[in-house]
């Protein structure tokens, strides 16, 4: 694929105040969601679960791409129609999840490595020939005491450069995803100091590896105390210290910004990306990169918890879903208010 259309593709990711679902869980993580529902944890039960969202009326008016997870690339609806089908059709860009999840990283207790590089390039090129356009790797890097150290961000940020290296080649725009964890008791500065350093590496490392900037989407984290912090923030704090974290490390020329919500709740991750967008306004410089979402439970969440399995219950989780996934397109235009949540 050439340059032009990788970066026609990374564009269009972001284009018209849309975003990103992220619906890439493993069949395990699935299926502890589903446990918490008292859903059955079955392949039956997933594959209805999704197709519950891909089939979710408008979607394409909110969503510019999806992220699936192997097994449900190859799913179908009951009626045999292609998931990857019923996601074109509605307009919708697919892309898949490549890594294979966090390991534990040899000689550094309490942090991890995300693996899947072995015989990548050939199930990138099978996932292009089934309908993917893009692909996401995810590192996870924890805070704590004495983490992360160096060697742990500078290992994950070469395996995210190599990944995404391996995408562009096949023809696959790649969503670059280094995610500090909110897990902790840490403050803001120290997220915001960490996110920094790890941005700068992660860059550093595509630019050894040669990868086009113009052709990617970054999936970071943004700037947050720590869960159990007794230093919380606002949000418009919030929306201050991740864009000013953005401007010292991510290079103009990639296209977007799409963030992951990390256990935020869903209308906290909408109200933060609408203080990142509505204070964009009132700079004097606009912003190189558009802000957009890349959100899993920050959409599904509500939708799931109102489904629980029952196809009675299909239409009103649909309606859920589709009403976070405006609320997010409202946010990037800096137009979410609370009031919209108000049922």
């Amino acid at each position: 694929m050439s340059a032009r259309t990788l970066a026609d593709t990374a564009r269009a990711l972001v284009a018209g105040d849309k975003g990103l679902l992220a619906m890439d869980e493993s069949n395990g993580t699935c299926n502890k969601r589903f446990a918490q529902q008292g859903i059955p944890q079955t392949e039956e039960a997933r594959r209805a679960y999704r197709e519950l969202i891909v089939t979710t009326p408008h979607l394409g008016e909110c969503i510019s791409g999806v992220i699936l997870y192997d097994e449900t690339i190859r799913q179908s609806k009951k009626n045999g129609t292609p998931f990857l089908e019923v996601i074109q059709e509605a307009g919708i860009i697919p892309g898949i999840k490549v890594d294979i999840g966090a390991k534990d990283l040899a000689g550094h207790l309490g942090e991890t490595i995300t693996e899947g590089l072995d015989g990548l390039r050939d199930r990138l090129k099978a996932y292009f020939d089934m309908g993917a356009r893009f692909a996401k790797w995810r590192a996870v890097i924890a805070l704590g005491d004495g983490l992360p150290t160096q060697a742990c961000i500078e290992t994950n940020a070469q395996a995210l450069a190599r990944y995404a290296a391996l995408c562009q080649e096949v023809g696959l725009v790649p969503i670059v995803e280094p995610e500090v964890l909110m897990a902790g008791d840490h403050t803001m500065e120290r997220c915001g100091a960490t996110t920094e350093q790890v941005l700068l590496t992660v860059f550093a490392q595509l630019h050894l590896q040669g990868v086009m900037l113009e052709g990617l989407i970054l999936k970071p984290n943004m700037v947050l105390p720590g869960l159990s912090s007794v230093q919380q923030k606002s949000v418009e704090e919030v929306a201050d210290a991740t864009v000013r974290v953005l401007l010292h490390t991510v290079p103009a020329a990639v296209p977007g910004i799409a963030f992951l919500s990390g256990g935020q709740s869903a209308k906290l991750a909408s109200a933060r990306l609408n203080a990142m967008n509505r204070r964009s306004k009132e700079w004097a410089t606009p912003l190189p990169w558009a802000l957009a979402f890349s959100y899993a439970r920050a959409i599904q969440q509500p939708a799931l918890k109102i489904w629980r399995g029952e196809a009675s219950n299909v239409v009103p989780a649909q309606r859920a879903l589709y009403h976070r996934a405006h609320c997010n397109v409202a946010a990037r235009r800096g137009d979410y208010a609370s009031s919209m949540d108000v049922n």
